[in-house]
């Protein structure tokens, strides 16, 4: 009787530690996708600056925040490497929100150390409050690591890795200067594990996530934010491999969708996927799954949503014939 009373007592406790977590982990997100929209702060004076600057901003979710900060009232900085659609998302800024200025850098990520200096002449003399470090670059289709190339290779850690750190080593300095600012790293929830097909994007997204969260540990009191986001599926080029990803659905956002839940949660959390469906995904990584069977899960799944995007592909190339 002994023995059995010691069982039932740790598993009372082992119940108990889960049903705690549980309750956290919701209250935690009732707190950043709901109490969080309900404010609505002047971000410019919130943190410190009329600048933002905006890295990978000419489609997806960099496009998004780039238009959502103009419409809150920040001036925007848009950096990316091309010319004709900054251009565009320039001239829609100004259409939309006159009132707000923007200027533009072109410059490519993947070439690495040569392009900062270009990049710091634009940032000087701004007050800059808000940095998103949002460029990334994601093989479309995945593949095998054997089959990159060495400048592929060299790329998704120039444009993923190297990237985050330049930028935010050109930014912080004024921000803790002026005492206040916001630093937004986006990572990914592929992150959470090692990916086959998809290694170096989720081995560089997992830097993304250290390096943000070690770098808001160090800045605690300085009244500088570092936020790491770490999104699930969303409809953007990077997606467009698998038509599972490319439509709206309960666990695939719209990219309005997404920076309009994940910018009300900035200052709410420091590490978040930014989307509440995108955080039960998170939850049930990270609580649920462990690291072997979400690998064979990944393994079984990225090469099937392949086969089925090709497959389509040439159905419709068919049909135009």
């Amino acid at each position: 009787m002994e023995l059995q009373d010691v069982l039932t007592f740790l598993g009372l406790v082992w119940v108990a530690r889960w049903v705690l977590y549980i309750v956290l982990d919701v209250v935690a997100a009732l707190r950043k996708f709901v109490l969080a929209r309900l404010s609505n702060d002047n971000l410019p004076i919130k943190y410190g600056g009329k600048w933002a600057v905006v890295t990978g901003c000419t489609d997806g979710i960099g496009k998004e925040y780039a238009r959502q900060l103009a419409q809150r009232g920040m001036n925007i900085l848009l950096i990316a490497r091309n010319k004709d659609k900054l251009n565009n998302v320039k001239q829609l800024i100004r259409e939309e929100w006159p009132g707000v200025e923007t200027e533009i850098v072109q410059v490519d990520f993947s070439h690495g150390r040569v392009i900062y200096q270009d990049i710091a002449r634009h940032v000087e003399g701004k007050n800059i409050g808000i940095l998103v470090n949002n460029v990334g670059m994601v093989s479309v289709p995945p593949k095998k690591f054997v089959e990159f190339r060495e400048d592929e290779a060299w790329s998704h850690i120039n444009v993923n890795v190297a990237s985050v750190v330049a930028m935010t080593q050109l930014v912080l300095p004024g921000m803790l200067a002026r005492g206040r600012g916001a630093i937004i790293n986006v990572a990914s929830l592929a992150s959470s594990y090692p990916m086959p097909y998809l290694g170096i994007y989720s081995a560089t997204k997992a830097f993304v996530d250290f390096f943000s969260e070690s770098l808001s540990w160090e800045l605690r009191g300085s009244g500088i934010t570092v936020q790491t986001l770490r999104p699930g599926a969303v409809i953007t080029h990077m997606t467009s491999y698998a038509e599972q990803m490319s439509k709206p659905s309960f666990f695939v956002a719209t990219t309005k969708t997404y920076v309009t839940s994940a910018l009300a949660t900035l200052s709410h959390s420091g590490r978040t996927s930014g989307y509440w469906p995108h955080g039960l995904q998170e939850f049930l990584i990270d609580e649920i799954f462990n690291r072997r069977f979400y690998m064979y899960m990944i393994e079984w799944l990225v090469p099937s949503l392949i086969k089925a995007e090709l497959k389509r592909v040439a159905e419709e190339q068919a049909k135009k014939k």
